[in-house]
This record gives C-alpha cells, structure tokens and sequence, in this order.
C-alpha cells in the first residue's frame, strides 16, 4: 500500500496549526509574525498592563538621571591622585577615560589635551583646607616643577574665567620662575597688590578653584605625579569669612 508523504507546503500547515498563539502582550512584541498587528498606540497602550509602562517609564527615567549626575560629577567619583591640597583624575586624557569624564570634557572645554602633554591638576582650597573664595588675599609660593612648562589659571564656580578687567586670569613659568631663582612667590587676591611678583585677580570669581597644567611632564607615572611639589596657597587676609571644607 502506498503512503502519500505530505508535500512541503502541507507539512508547514500542519505545523502552523500546532503553534500556539502569543499568550502575553510581550510576547506578540517580540513575535510580531506569530500575533495580531497592531495598529495604534492606543491599541497597544490597551493590551499593556499599566504597570508595565510604569516601570518602563521609571527605569528610563532612572537612566537619564542617572546619567546627568555622572556629567555633573554628582554621581560617580572616580579614584584621585593627590598631591597636597592638589589633585587629579588619574585617567584624564587616557584612552582610558570613561564617557562620563568624556562628557564632561567636552562640555566645560577643559582637559582637553592627551595625558602625554599635559598633566591637570585642581583645587578649591587653601592650605588649611578651607574654600578659596573671592573676599580673601592668599600668598602664592613654589618652586622648579620638572616639567617643560606650567600655568595656574582660576576659574569661577560656571568653569568659567572670572569676569573682570585686570587681565590677571593666569600665571606661567615664564613670569614666575626667572632665572636663576628656583623658588617664586606671587599674590592671589580681588585688588592688585603692591608687592612684586605675579599675581592672579580673584575679582568676580565668587568660590573658585585653581587648575595647574603641567605641559609634557618628565613623567606621567602616579608615584612621581604624587611626589610633585606643587605651589602652596596659604591664606593672608579676608574681607569675609571663608566656607571650610572644601572638597579635594
């Protein structure tokens, strides 16, 4: 007796028939060909569970958020390397940064240049640890740093250079350190003083931090970065009352 084997079109229907359809609105997103098509939000909105989309909604909330504070520095705090009152991120300008640092790069505009050429260091305090604020007058002190170049610019509280006339936003090896002299003294403060040396107006900056960049460093290692002697900024006078604990 002859058996007539099913042609491949009815082997795929009797299959189809065995499959059984989506039993969960999810299940249909996944499986659009196996389910009804959905033709209007509404309808899909209809076949969600309301709590559904609410987790939806909290978790994309949650990651935008999220993400914000990590921009802002809010969030995550990446390991710092410390010299002093000093400090760093130890992957600015690495291959190794991660997007967050990226971000805030590319936001604010600084930083910018490769680990390699330039090494960042800040603070937002004096030596006794209390914020640098724009009412008091500090003395500046250092010495030879074994780089090719440094600068110390301020910035105000927006990452901004603060607004003013005296031109007295930045100091640099050139003008602190002359020759033969391996040690410089200079001033920091709202008034322009009358001592010599270079100074740098603290004028409109409100609460504000310092940067010292170290052009092509002899080296980039943590261990010589943390043995740097950097320039000390002790407190002479105020006109206001420093905030105390600021931040490293």
């Amino acid at each position: 007796m002859l058996v007539r084997l099913p042609s491949s079109a009815e082997s795929f229907a009797s299959r189809s028939r065995r499959l059984k359809p989506p039993r969960k609105c999810n299940e249909a997103l996944f499986f659009p060909a196996q389910s009804l098509k959905l033709t209007s939000t509404k309808e899909l909105e209809g076949r969600m569970p309301m709590w559904r989309w609410l987790i939806c909604g909290v978790l994309g909330l949650g990651l935008g958020v999220g993400s914000a504070l990590a921009v802002s520095g809010g969030l995550f705090s990446d390991a710092k390397l410390v010299s002093g009152r000093w400090s760093t991120d130890p992957t600015v300008g690495a291959a190794a940064a991660n997007p967050w640092l990226r971000a805030t790069i590319a936001r604010v505009g600084l930083l910018a240049l490769t680990k390699e050429e330039t090494v960042y260091f800040n603070r937002d305090v004096d030596d006794d640890g209390a914020k640098l604020v724009e009412g008091c007058t500090y003395a500046l002190s250092g010495e030879a740093i074994p780089t090719r170049w440094w600068s110390i610019t301020i910035y105000g509280a927006d990452q901004m250079l603060p607004v003013n006339t005296d031109a007295a936003s930045s100091i640099d090896a050139t003008r602190a350190l002359i020759a033969p002299a391996t040690t410089w003294t200079g001033t920091l403060s709202p008034t322009r003083p009358t001592t010599p040396g270079p100074w740098l107006s603290s004028k409109g900056g409100g609460t504000y931090s310092l940067t010292i960049r170290l052009y092509n460093p002899q080296s980039v290692e943590k261990s010589a970065l943390q043995a740097l002697k950097l320039p000390s900024v002790k407190k002479v006078s105020c006109t206001q009352t420093p905030a105390s604990g600021g931040v490293n």
